[in-house]
């Protein structure tokens, strides 16, 4: 038996102390840094009946009438999950400041709510200086030392957490909800005896001390398979129940956290699929204005060593499929990635070379003037000024660039696509910028 178990305990419960000092000194090695208080201090809920660990939850037990304990092999079990977590510290997703968002307050009790945590830490006097001198956590998660702060426009400040982090604590909020429904009382008519109110909890070392927490696990998320393939978000969007029913999803993407929102191509108006925030905002392409954009460098990753997924994502939506392209915005940061890489210039830094400033795609095309859609790609925050426009791509040479980079790249989903998969496709689609050749699968 631990030093650190209760004597007379056959399920190895240990004093919230104790799994403070042990969910330290398990996780001292993982890529996320945890907390010295994740059981005792804000927002740890051991009265409420659970901790949350990541995206484990740990059920509290109160020993004999007595303080509040855990089962020690639930803490190891969440580290363990904790530790195998790969954390890219390059890859982030902005948490805020959002424009128009109210400044946020949550109760010490109330659930995790990180966004608004987070939030709420920052916007006070002192913003981040102030948070780092307080005790309050994320999950046994100390988010402080993941945040990144940038300066925007000169001015306006911006924080940024990695998005294995976002992710984490997405999966974190998602598992305690799960809890909190399957912990709360049946009603009176479905219940054979008083249930006990999951902000209690539970009691003595019973012989069911693990048969909650297991029935509890079960409750797993569901793999996404095609089921709305075909349906417009314009349609499934007002369908009652729906916003409930993609959260019972896994992330189509990740297929880790939790679904959140339903992706849909803009241009052609079908639903894509459930997806998390985290790969919603990195599916999103980065308008500057309507006709364009900005290829940031997480663009990298959706076209390099993930384009597999991303491209099988992307082509779920039928009218690019049967095009075999991508959505006009998409197609642009493929162009400026990709197509014209070897076009960009270097200037030196630090280090080595460095890429030149930040690429930009705009595009330009009139209803009235068939093949007139034009790529333009260009370079913003050049340090010395002398680089404007690397390249001007005609649409449909990008849309050929792509057919043959595509199969190249990912086999699989070339296969699938073409002209030929024209089933159910609607007779006038809704590309960004009409369509007026009049063969029905070329633009421009």
């Amino acid at each position: 038996m631990s030093q650190r178990a209760i004597p007379g305990h056959p399920d190895g419960l240990i004093t919230l102390a104790a799994a403070d000092v042990l969910w330290v000194d398990l996780t001292s090695g993982s890529a996320v840094p945890t907390a010295s208080g994740a059981f005792t201090r804000p927002p740890a809920r051991a009265g409420a009946g659970y901790i949350l660990l990541g995206s484990q939850v740990v059920t509290t037990v109160a020993a004999d009438g007595g303080p509040c304990s855990v089962v020690e092999a639930e803490v190891r079990r969440a580290a363990a999950v904790l530790n195998a977590l790969v954390v890219d510290r390059e890859d982030l997703v902005r948490i805020g400041p959002f424009r128009g968002a109210p400044r946020q307050e949550v109760a010490e009790d109330a659930p995790l709510h990180w966004r608004r945590r987070v939030t709420g830490h920052l916007q006070k006097p002192g913003g981040r200086e102030r948070a780092a001198g307080s005790p309050d956590h994320l999950a046994g998660i100390d988010w402080r030392q993941l945040l990144v702060k940038r300066t925007h426009e000169g001015t306006r400040q911006t924080w940024w957490l990695p998005r294995a982090a976002v992710r984490l604590l997405d999966a974190a909020e998602h598992a305690e909800a799960r809890w909190v429904r399957a912990a709360r009382p049946r009603p009176a008519s479905t219940a054979t005896s008083e249930p006990e109110a999951p902000s209690r909890p539970r009691q003595a070392p019973a012989s069911d001390t693990r048969t909650t927490d297991s029935e509890v696990r079960t409750t797993q998320l569901r793999p996404y398979r095609a089921e709305l393939e075909g349906q417009t978000y314009a349609t499934l969007s007002r369908k009652p129940g729906i916003a409930r029913e993609v959260a019972g999803w896994a992330c189509a993407v990740c297929r880790s956290a939790p679904a959140a929102v339903l992706d849909h191509c803009h241009e052609h108006g079908y639903v894509r699929a459930p997806v998390c925030q985290s790969c919603n905002t990195q599916e999103r392409p980065d308008h500057l204005y309507s006709d364009d954009i900005r290829v940031a460098d997480r663009y990298r990753r959706l076209f390099d060593t993930h384009a597999d997924d991303w491209l099988r994502h992307w082509h779920r939506c039928p009218g690019c499929r049967a095009r075999t392209v991508l959505p006009l915005p998409h197609l642009a940061a493929w162009t400026a990635h990709t197509a014209c890489r070897p076009l960009r210039p270097t200037h030196r830094a630090s280090g080595g070379r460095r890429p030149c400033g930040v690429l930009r795609v705009s595009w330009t095309g009139s209803q009235n003037a068939p093949r007139s859609c034009l790529l333009t790609v260009s370079v913003d925050f050049c340090p010395s000024g002398e680089h404007r426009i690397l390249a001007e791509v005609p649409y449909r040479e990008a849309a050929e660039q792509f057919r043959v980079w595509l199969a190249d790249a990912a086999p699989a989903v070339a296969a699938a696509a073409g002209p030929d998969r024209l089933d159910g496709l609607p007779a006038e689609p809704r590309p960004v910028i009409a369509d007026t050749s009049g063969d029905g699968l070329s633009l421009f």
